[in-house]
């Protein structure tokens, strides 16, 4: 999986400012690095892993964002760091490129997507027609994929891609029997994917998303047509506002009908046209500087940061910008000898609440 903290080439100055912060990350990567750098030893994830903290999986819920998963890390890292100690488990390092790798690990195993129930989806998956064509093993209509077959059930992104792309034949084949067109809610396909994705021919499949850096999606925007429609009140950037991915495929394939013409779009223009639209809102936060700065006072970041004698950095901004992966990293790799100097000048460990976190990166960003 790949995220983006970043949005396309051509927009506003401080839009760019920020595009060239992009981090892509990658699930398979994530996964790797949640081995290795020993988090299951405590973390558990879908009840595989250590017992002593939570089942990172647990949590799903569309509010569970980047600056809430920031917020939580920072606050909880000196018990963190004290059970690591108890335990004789080496403390990790992270850098910004691994930090953005844990993000798309965690993402990808539906941190932010509603939770299902297989024998809904079961009757859903009855119910809407798609059993009539779609076999699991093999298929009863000529031309249809098999359940076993499909790439989407891995991959959020080719899903909203492929059944974008299928809504045309599917019109047909529904006319031609006389039915009235499919129409989803988020929960039904929800269900539906957990109904498929858990059984013995697909539950083997490896999560994968994958968002590049959006360079092209404006050019993707425009030149599918995108943009004819879908501006001032209709802009995507409000309608997508605190969606889940399936929300979004969702939304695509009720919208089918009601377009004159659909642009077929490839898996690469889909991850394009997402990181351009729905990523960036997602992961650029809603910080104040103004606030910011006093969250950066009150929580006592200046006793430290404005003082050149305590040897910390100045908190300037310099070539990249500061974003809830650039804190996440910072933390592991400062925060122990931060806590160290903060013990040593009987300063608590700030905590922080998510707005409070966005609040802080806002004002670093505008120093």
């Amino acid at each position: 999986m790949k995220i983006v903290a970043g949005l396309a080439a051509g927009l506003t100055l401080a839009a760019l400012t920020w595009a060239a912060t992009i981090v892509a990350g990658d699930a398979h990567r994530g996964e790797q690095l949640f081995q290795t750098q020993q988090c299951i030893q405590c973390h558990s994830f879908n009840g595989k892993g250590g017992k002593s903290a939570p089942d990172l999986s647990k949590r799903i819920d569309r509010n569970y964002t980047p600056a809430v998963m920031a917020s939580l890390m920072w606050n909880h890292a000196p018990e963190m760091w004290s059970s690591m100690t108890k335990q004789n488990v080496t403390r990790p390092t992270l850098t910004v490129q691994s930090s953005a790798d844990l993000f798309a690990y965690f993402i990808s195993t539906r941190y932010f997507e509603h939770p299902g129930d297989a024998a809904r989806g079961k009757r859903t998956f009855a119910a809407q027609h798609c059993a009539d064509c779609h076999g699991i093993t093999t298929s009863p209509v000529s031309g249809a994929p098999p359940v076993a077959q499909w790439e989407s059930l891995s991959d959020s992104l080719v899903l909203a891609q492929q059944m974008w792309n299928h809504g045309p034949k599917m019109r047909e084949a529904f006319a031609a029997r006389k039915l009235p067109w499919s129409r989803l809610t988020s929960q039904e396909l929800t269900d539906m994917l957990v109904y498929l994705q858990n059984l013995p021919e697909t539950k083997g499949k490896t999560a994968a998303f994958q968002i590049p850096p959006a360079e092209d999606g404006a050019k993707v925007f425009q030149s599918k047509g995108c943009a004819n429609c879908h501006g001032g009140a209709t802009a995507l950037e409000n309608m997508l506002k605190n969606q889940t991915l399936t929300d979004i495929a969702v939304d695509m394939w009720d919208h089918q009908p009601d377009m004159k013409q659909q642009p077929v779009l490839t898996a690469d223009e889909m991850r394009a046209l997402v990181s351009y639209i729905w990523a960036r809102q997602y992961f650029q936060g809603s910080g104040s500087a103004e606030r910011g700065k006093k969250v950066f006072t009150e929580k006592r970041c200046t006793v430290c940061h404005d003082d050149p004698a305590s040897g910390a950095p100045r908190l300037a901004k310099g070539g990249d910008a500061y974003s809830d992966i650039t804190m996440v990293a910072a933390l592991w790799g400062h925060g122990p000898r931060m806590l160290e100097m903060m013990s040593m000048k009987k300063i608590t460990w700030p905590r922080f609440t998510a707005q409070e976190m966005s609040d802080l990166i806002a004002y670093l960003n505008s120093l």
